[in-house]
């Protein structure tokens, strides 16, 4: 009698893979060194021509589309899945994600989520006390978390170890695959809206300039300030592992990212201010998606928990 063969277990896979140094140009030259060069040109444009109405409308709009993109889309439902939602949502908010030009959502997934696991010890992609605790070790550790990780890693987070989820899912497949073309309907928006508001070249030009070029500067530096800023300054009124804080004027700019510390505690949980004054306009955006049966499974705080993660309860 033949003895049948227990399945064997599946081998664990590499939790980062190599990347090569022509991906890592590409890197310095997107991530690093553009959006640096815009915001250095947008400040004597600004002086020099100004900025009008027009372009400050269409720029906003983008910065908003943007960065609740990457809040709600890309960061809340996709990376933690703070909630569900039906598919034509769940399509816009990865269309939207897209538009910062942040890289395909399964990337940044993956690599949020290495930084979650690791959060400012060995293994986390991007901690600012990387070099240490000293003034001048925390300085460089700032701008290695701020934006020269993408450059000086030799690893990235691999996809089949941390995003299987999102690689099964046929629209996901989809949007990477389209990711470059996402890219450029970034940056044709804002220029078609300016040269139709105004029929003009001129107006389709300071479009690009202000509500594309600029405003995917501006959306980059201000994301990043979560990494950087949002784990070395501000106040930690709940208990965690890592040195994850409030940064009120990060959570303004972030559309309430930059409320971190209690999201490091809960990650899944759909509003990340959770004190009296913490606004959260991505959590409201969220509310309001719940009450149009767009969205359910919503995780919303737990008193209980709060409470019991307070520092001052202890």
């Amino acid at each position: 009698m033949t003895v049948p063969r227990r399945p064997e277990a599946p081998e664990p896979t590499a939790e980062t893979v190599a990347i090569t140094s022509g991906r890592r140009a590409v890197y310095l030259v997107v991530l690093v060194l553009l959006p640096g060069l815009l915001l250095a040109l947008a400040v004597p444009a600004a002086w020099g021509w100004g900025i009008g109405p027009r372009d400050v409308v269409i720029a906003a709009v983008m910065y908003l589309i943007s960065i609740f993109g990457i809040a709600i889309g890309y960061h809340r439902l996709f990376t933690h899945r703070a909630f569900k939602c039906r598919r034509p949502l769940r399509i816009v908010l990865m269309l939207a994600g897209g538009m910062a030009v942040e890289g395909p959502v399964t990337l940044w997934t993956a690599e949020h989520r290495r930084h979650h696991k690791y959060a400012d010890r060995e293994g986390d992609p991007h901690s600012p006390w990387r070099y240490g605790e000293s003034g001048p070790a925390l300085l460089r550790g700032m701008a290695h978390a701020h934006v020269s990780w993408f450059y000086t890693a030799r690893r990235r987070s691999n996809l089949r170890h941390w995003v299987p989820d999102l690689m099964a899912d046929p629209d996901v497949r989809r949007f990477d695959a389209a990711y470059p073309f996402v890219v450029v309907l970034s940056f044709a928006l804002p220029t078609l809206a300016g040269g139709l508001w105004s029929m003009s070249w001129a107006g389709a030009w300071t479009a690009l300039f202000w509500g594309g070029l600029v405003r995917y500067a501006v959306v980059h530096h201000v994301t990043w300030s979560v990494n950087s800023i949002a784990h070395t300054l501000g106040d930690r009124p709940f208990r965690t592992r890592d040195r994850s804080s409030n940064v009120r004027w990060v959570a303004l700019l972030t559309l309430g990212e930059g409320w971190h510390n209690w999201h490091h505690v809960e990650p899944t949980c759909a509003r990340h201010g959770v004190l009296k004054g913490q606004l959260d306009p991505s959590a409201r955006l969220i509310h309001w998606f719940e009450q149009a049966n767009w969205a359910y499974d919503v995780h919303w705080p737990d008193p209980d928990r709060l409470a019991a993660r307070r520092r001052d309860r202890m």
